[in-house]
């Protein structure tokens, strides 16, 4: 008797935890009305979105013209979320430091937007805190572009003789740049491409690239 009704407790705490996951998925489903670029959306309710976990070209590049491939990415994003309404996973670390929600965005066959992007070479998958949810799946991503030299992973050209990339924050630099004098923990990649491959950035200062 004790046994039945201790299986009877499991099913129906089973039963609410499913109709809570099924309320919860219903609940976080936004509609998008407007891409900004690769990786910044205007949704519905006002609220701007970067996806976490990525970065795209620079559209509105502070250098002038649009990095390589920026066009691409925005296109490429626009065609595969504006006007549509998809399920949000709000990441760990909620909002960046320009108030901008963080997240993900899925399609309804289950893949990441951002994992689309990645995949394309339309995007990089880089190392943020509160944004390590889905960091394999969109490295492993980044590793097909990479192979199969797609988007900007196919233009890659080394302009130093190596890069010094940053342990702690998995972003890779110039040698010469003052910033990579400072860092306490070092990796060295003797191609753009050792550093993509580890999982590393371009830094915003001294960017290593585009060239």
């Amino acid at each position: 008797m004790r046994a039945c009704k201790s299986s009877l407790l499991r099913t129906l705490v089973l039963v609410l935890l499913l109709l809570l996951g099924a309320e919860g998925a219903k609940a976080l489903r936004v509609k998008v009305v407007r891409v900004i670029d690769g990786d910044t959306v205007v949704l519905a309710n006002g609220k701007h979105l970067r996806y976490a976990g990525i970065n795209a070209p620079e559209l509105h590049s502070p250098e002038g013209p649009p990095e390589p491939f920026a066009r691409e990415a925005y296109l490429r994003n626009r065609e595969l979320v504006e006007g549509r309404t998809l399920r949000f996973e709000p990441a760990l670390r909620r909002r960046d430091r320009h108030g901008r929600l963080l997240g993900y965005l899925l399609l309804p066959d289950g893949r990441l937007v951002s994992e689309v992007l990645v995949s394309e070479g339309l995007a990089m998958a880089c190392y943020y805190p509160g944004a390590s949810r889905y960091r394999e799946r969109l490295l492993r991503a980044q590793l097909q572009a990479l192979r199969q030299g797609r988007g900007i992973f196919g233009s890659l050209r080394n302009t130093e003789p190596y890069y010094i990339g940053n342990v702690r924050s998995r972003r890779f630099h110039r040698p010469r740049c003052p910033r990579a004098r400072k860092i306490r923990k070092k990796r060295i990649f003797y191609s753009l491409r050792q550093a993509f491959e580890a999982g590393y950035c371009p830094a915003r200062g001294c960017r290593p690239w585009p060239p």
